[in-house]
C-alpha cells in the first residue's frame, strides 16, 4: 500500500473510533437528529468541520496541499441532497455511520451499505442521461465561499466559529 493509502486507512479508523466514542453510530442518536431533538450528531460533525477547515487552510497557506473544489452544480446538489436525506431517513444511517455501525456489530446497517452500492450503480448507468438533464442545470464552476465573496478565508473562518459556538451554546441551553 502507498503512503496515501496508509494515511487514508489510519484516518478512517480514527474517525470511526471517534464516531463510536461520540455515540453517533446509535440509531436513537440518528433519529434524534432527524427529529431535531438530539443535536449530538450535529455537534459532532460541526466540530469536525470547524477543526478541519482550520487545518486544511493552514496546510493550504503553507503550500502543503492544493485545494480542488468540486463544481457547484445546482442539479447535482439538489438531487444528491434529496437522495442522501431520503436514505438517511429510511435507514437511520448516513454513509459513514452505516459503516461504523457494521463495525460495532449492527448487521442491519449492511442494508444501508447495499443501498448505497445499488444507488451508485444506478447513478453510473443513468449518468449519460443525467449529464444531459439534471446535471446540465446551472453550474457555477469550482467556487468557494471566500472566493465568491472576494475575501480571505481567514475572515470567513472566525465567523463560522462564532456562529458554531453560538449554536453549541443554544443547543446546551435547550438541552439538545
Amino acid at each position: 500500500m502507498s503512503q496515501a493509502q496508509w494515511l487514508g486507512l489510519i484516518t478512517g479508523v480514527v474517525f470511526g473510533a471517534l464516531l463510536q466514542q461520540g455515540r453517533v453510530l446509535r440509531f436513537e442518536k440518528q433519529l434524534g437528529a432527524m427529529l431535531l431533538k438530539d443535536m449530538t450528531i450535529i455537534k459532532f460533525m460541526l466540530s469536525a468541520i470547524l477543526v478541519g477547515m482550520v487545518g486544511i487552510y493552514i496546510l493550504y497557506d503553507t503550500g502543503s496541499v492544493e485545494l480542488s473544489h468540486k463544481s457547484m452544480n445546482v442539479g447535482a446538489v439538489v438531487v444528491g441532497a434529496v437522495l442522501f436525506g431520503a436514505g438517511w431517513a429510511i435507514m437511520g444511517y448516513c454513509p459513514g455511520t452505516s459503516i461504523g455501525a457494521v463495525g460495532e456489530g449492527r448487521w442491519h446497517a449492511v442494508f444501508a451499505i447495499i443501498g448505497m452500492l445499488i444507488g451508485a450503480a444506478v447513478y453510473a448507468e443513468l449518468y449519460p442521461m443525467l449529464s444531459r438533464t439534471v446535471l446540465a442545470w446551472k453550474d457555477f464552476g469550482d467556487i468557494s465561499l471566500p472566493e465568491s465573496l472576494g475575501i480571505s478565508h481567514w475572515v470567513i473562518i472566525p465567523i463560522f466559529w462564532a456562529v458554531a459556538l453560538a449554536l453549541f451554546a443554544w443547543f446546551e441551553k435547550k438541552q439538545l
